[in-house]
């Protein structure tokens, strides 16, 4: 029997001191994943922040390409037209000199 309450009393013991290292282990383990996942996260941020700059000035840049292509294309078509204009103006007198 008193081997019995030896066992009864060492498991208490064990079980109350086990449970306080682990709750200090355990809020240590925390407190630096925590700090780690702060670090992570503002850098996360600073990266988000960099990629939406970098993203922003992409769109920019293409919009910029996008005005250039138009202009150059306007002007192409002012160039065709006025290469066009005295054809134009040439059939239109012949057909009313036919006429």
């Amino acid at each position: 029997m008193s081997q019995r309450d030896g066992f009864t009393g060492g498991f208490l013991v064990g079980t109350l001191v086990g449970g306080i290292v682990g709750g200090i282990i355990g809020a240590v383990v925390t407190s630096r994943l925590d700090n780690n996942n702060e670090e992570e996260g503002s850098s996360l941020l600073k990266s988000a922040k960099r990629d939406k700059l970098s993203h922003e000035e992409s769109i920019e840049m293409a919009r910029h390409r996008l005005e250039e292509k138009i202009s150059q294309l306007n002007h192409a078509i002012d160039d065709v037209r006025q290469q066009l204009g005295p054809i134009e103006k040439h059939s239109i007198e012949q057909e009313a000199s036919s006429d």
